[in-house]
Order: C-alpha cells, then structure tokens, then sequence
C-alpha cells in the first residue's frame, strides 16, 4: 500500500478534530502569530500541490498534537509520488498561477523568498526599526498609486518576518519592533479590506492588538483599536464601531492630536451607520478643531496626506445618511482639489459622488461620474472603489430599462462580477 502523503495526512488530521480547511489556517496563524495564511493554501497542501516548508511541517504538527516527523515523512511520500508522476506535478502549478492576479502572484512569489530566505537572527538589532519605518512609508505611497495586490505579498511577508523579531529581540528592542509591527500588521489589514477579504483583514488586527499591547504603548493600542472599528464600518456594525472608538479614547488627553482625530472620525462613522447626523457632525467638528495640532503623522492615518480630510468623512457620512445635497456639494468641493497621489481615492469618492448624483435624480451626471470611477477601478483593483460602483447600480435602478441605464450597464461590465 503507498505510504500516505502529507496532503492525504493533512485532511485526515483536520477530520478527525472537525475543523474546516479554515479553522486550521486560524489555528496557524494563532500559533506562529502570523498572517498570511489561509484556506486555499491549506487546501494546496491537502491536495499535494504545495509541499509545506520544513518549518510550516513543525508548525502544523503543534497545531494538530502530531510529532513532527510523522509530517516530514509523509512530505518524503508526497516528494517520491511527484518524481514517479512528473507531467502530473507541473500542471497544478501551472493551473495555480493561472488563476492568480499576476501582480499578486509574483507578490506572493516575492514575499515567500523573503520569509525562507531571511534566518532570524538570535541579537535583533535596534537598527533594524528605523529601516522597517523606512519601507513602510514608501510602502504607503506604493499603494496610493498602485492599490492593494501589488503590495499585499510583500507586507505580508515582513508582517511575518516582524512577528519572529519581536519573539526573538530583547526588552526595549522588543517593545519598538512590536510598536512597528502594529503599523504593518494595520496597513496589511487596510490591503486585505480594498482587496476585498475581510475575514483576512480581521486575522491582521488581531495581530496588530496583540503586538500594541506588548508594545506597552498607549497610542498603538488606541489605533489598534480604530483599525478594527474600521474593518466593522465597512460591516456595517455601527455599536461596534462606536464602542471601539469610545475605548480608543477612553484617556483621550493622553493621545497625540492625530490619534484623537482619527479615533474620532471612525466614530463618527459609527454614528452615521446609526442614523445619527447631529452626532456625526459633533465628532467631526472636534476632529477638525484637533486637526491643525497635528504636525506629525506617526500613525499614517492619512490626516495630513489626504487635503480636506475631515470634510471627506462628512461626506461619506453624509452620503451614508441619505443627505445627498449636502454630500454632493462637498465631493464637489473635494474631489478637482485631489492630488495625483489620491487617484485610488477619488475612485472611491467619485463612487460616492455618483450614488449623490442618482439619488438627486441625475441620471446622466451618475453615469458619466461612474465612467471615471470605473476607470481608476480598472487601474487599481480597489474593491472598495467596486463597491462604490454596485451602490450606483443599485441607486440607478429606476432607469434600468431606459437607454442611460444601458449605458450604466456598459461602464460597468468591463470590471466584472459583483456590480
């Protein structure tokens, strides 16, 4: 009888505890603290087509109570039966990366040469910090003008790579490689929510408020605490929002202005999801008093890099709460006044112009609105831009059968499902 492979042991094991290909990608990611996990890639493993690495083979066996060498055994098994089928070996990799975003699969590529080829070292050095603060703000940059797949593989990666320093680095150096890795485990949250997966944006704010409590830093835990109420926006979870924010800032006086403000819109947010405008414009009104105390931007919550900041949240919340005279004349306002920088947003806000614009009952501005947005969908990839768009569709229902509904019809089809 051939010996059993290790993606027929995977599956057995994952029988016998009852999980799903999900629930062991959570368990995996619970023990190594990582990311970047998830269920395809353990349905690649259960199906042979990707060998799990001799450290991936150690980490599976703590999650499922199994000695290690029975999985080295079982990849020995699975190395032997692609060597006795060799035309059978290639095509599933082939297949896999046919059906991969080709930004995204060499992202990916990238992004696990990183984390095999780079050994942690025993002495983190305290130099290290400054070089990863250094990336990321390039990495911010990158994703304004490229949006979120072409960037998804490498911050996974040095979310990953962080994650083992700040396990093996020691007192303050600890403590400050955990305070940047709040920042990448946050902007991998961000990539995953505009790319569409929240239940991976999730997993990353876990680690992001596992590592800002052991960074002991206030402020990372505040912010921690407002990405997660951003991920529940998006959810349309408006107590939750609301309740995470209030513990943000719970010692307000504490924080740095920046962190107020952005604590302070995302509430906002949460109480536009609630129907509540006179709250809405409450928050949004101390946010804007705080906003010019703000000479730094350590937290990269786009206050100072986005002009108009504040009144961009009062128009989505607006928006949000049917108001669309009033959104409408602020992204009037907002939008020509954008950099070339802010291209991925303005796809985001010329969506929401267009929702305005329909439910002012002008259909021909809302298609021409929604031409533009499509387009800087069709350059970025943003899901939330694609979002924007179905919310048009949606607004433009009354002119379905007309020919201007047609012609929203033809802006749409070319960027696929979903709207």
């Amino acid at each position: 009888m051939p010996a059993e492979t290790i993606g027929q042991l995977l599956k057995r094991l994952r029988d016998e505890h009852g999980w799903t290909q999900q629930q062991v990608a959570d368990e995996y990611c619970r023990v190594t603290g990582t990311v970047t996990k998830d269920a395809r890639e353990v349905g690649r493993w259960e199906r042979d087509k990707r060998l799990p690495t001799p450290d991936t083979r150690r980490h599976l066996a703590t999650v499922f109570g199994v000695p290690a060498g029975d999985l080295d055994r079982a990849a020995a098994a699975a190395r032997r039966a692609r060597c006795q089928a060799p035309s059978a070996g290639s095509q599933p990799v082939m297949a896999e990366a046919a059906e991969m975003d080709r930004r995204t699969f060499v992202g990916t590529v990238t992004a696990a040469a990183l984390t095999t080829a780079i050994p942690v070292p025993r002495h983190v050095d305290p130099a290290l910090i400054p070089y990863f603060e250094q990336q990321l703000d390039g990495h911010y940059r990158a994703d304004m003008l490229l949006g979120p797949r072409a960037l998804i593989g490498t911050i996974s990666a040095q979310c990953d790579l962080i994650s083992q320093l700040v396990n093996a680095a020691d007192g303050t150096t600890r403590q400050r490689m955990a305070r940047v890795g709040v920042h990448y485990a946050a902007f991998a949250a961000w990539l995953y929510l505009d790319a569409g997966d929240p239940v991976t944006a999730l997993r990353c704010h876990d680690v992001a408020q596992e590592l800002a409590h052991r960074s002991r830093d206030r402020e990372a835990v505040a912010c921690a605490l407002v990405d997660r109420a951003m991920a529940r926006t998006d959810q349309g979870m408006g107590t939750a929002v609301l309740d995470l924010c209030e513990g943000a800032l719970m010692d307000a006086s504490l924080l740095s202005p920046e962190v107020q403000v952005f604590a302070l819109q995302q509430q906002a947010h949460g109480a536009s999801l609630l129907g509540d405008r006179r709250h809405v414009d409450e928050l949004l009104d101390r946010a804007g008093r705080l906003l010019d105390a703000v000479d730094v931007e350590a937290w990269g919550t786009a206050c100072l890099r986005t002009p108009h900041y504040i009144e961009v949240q009062r128009a989505t919340c607006y928006g949000r709460l049917g108001l669309a005279h009033a959104a409408d004349r602020l992204w009037q306002q907002i939008i020509p006044s954008a950099p070339p920088t802010s291209r991925r947003d303005v796809g985001v806000w010329t969506g929401r112009q267009a929702v305005a614009a329909a439910a002012l009952r002008q259909p021909e501005r809302a298609v021409e609105l929604a031409r533009h947005a499509a387009g800087i969908v069709m350059e970025t990839g943003s899901e939330r831009a694609r979002r924007e768009l179905a919310a048009v569709k949606a607004g433009m229902a009354p002119w379905q059968a007309e020919p201007i509904g047609q012609a929203l019809a033809e802006v749409l089809a070319p960027i696929g499902k979903g709207v």
